[in-house]
């Protein structure tokens, strides 16, 4: 009986295999692909999502182009909202590059007043910041952006946002005041360990690079210094030193 049933099984189904595969798509007109192959109302709404970031790509470059260009009728009128666009993600600095590029070394140097265990305050002396970061920057194939953007930013920040008697524009000034005493504490921490810092100065010491020996220029290198008062330091400024 089992044979008789396994003969009949045979006879009627056949062999056993893999199933067939299923044919291709065919490829015509028929065939959509991208935006086209999605509904009517996603296809709307990626239509808009592509507007929307070809017009920002529009405005942003718009904007750069105004911040680096020459003074002209729009920035007169409208640079506010330009440097509002602008400032601080996407800032242009094109110093390097004619017609205005620098012919100057600027170092940053820095010194405290520091109140130490025993109570009595010692002013320490000039360190050079910015001598520190070359040093660490010399035979460094890797520097770290820090060591060399971050103090030199700092200072064009502050330089960009005060007058020539070192009062600050707006908010800008006051925040870029702030920065640059908290990267000066920072550094400060690893020079003068012991002791709290009541109070740091900031100055800049600016000469003149040497030019080519083809050239006619005659200039006094004698370096000029910006000097700025003394910013009392803030229980704020101690909880970044300290983290």
């Amino acid at each position: 009986m089992d044979s008789y049933d396994k003969d009949a099984c045979s006879g009627l189904d056949g062999p056993v295999g893999p199933p067939a595969p299923a044919p291709d798509a065919p490829d015509g007109p028929d065939a959509r692909t991208g935006i086209v192959a999605l509904s009517a109302p996603y296809q709307v709404v990626a239509a808009l999502a592509l507007a929307l970031v070809a017009v920002f790509a529009c405005v942003h470059i718009a904007m750069v182009f105004l911040h680096v260009a020459p003074a002209n009728t729009v920035t007169k009128q409208h640079g506010q909202a330009v440097d509002s666009w602008i400032y601080p993600e996407f800032e242009q600095n094109w110093k390097l590059f004619a017609p205005n590029p620098l012919q100057q070394n600027i170092a940053v140097q820095a010194r405290a007043q520091i109140r130490t265990t025993d109570g009595s305050t010692r002013q320490t002396g000039w360190y050079d910041l910015s001598a520190q970061d070359a040093k660490a920057i010399d035979s460094n194939l890797l520097p770290s952006h820090t060591q060399q953007n971050e103090l030199r930013r700092a200072w064009d920040f502050y330089t960009g946002s005060h007058d020539n008697e070192n009062r600050p524009n707006g908010l800008r000034g006051e925040l870029s005041e702030r920065y640059i005493r908290r990267i000066v504490l920072l550094r400060l921490a690893d020079e003068e360990p012991e002791g709290t810092v009541q109070r740091v100065q900031v100055r800049s010491k600016t000469t003149r690079v040497q030019p080519p020996p083809w050239s006619g220029e005659r200039f006094d290198r004698k370096p000029v210094y910006r000097e700025l008062e003394w910013w009392p330091v803030t229980s704020r400024d101690l909880e970044v030193r300290a983290r």
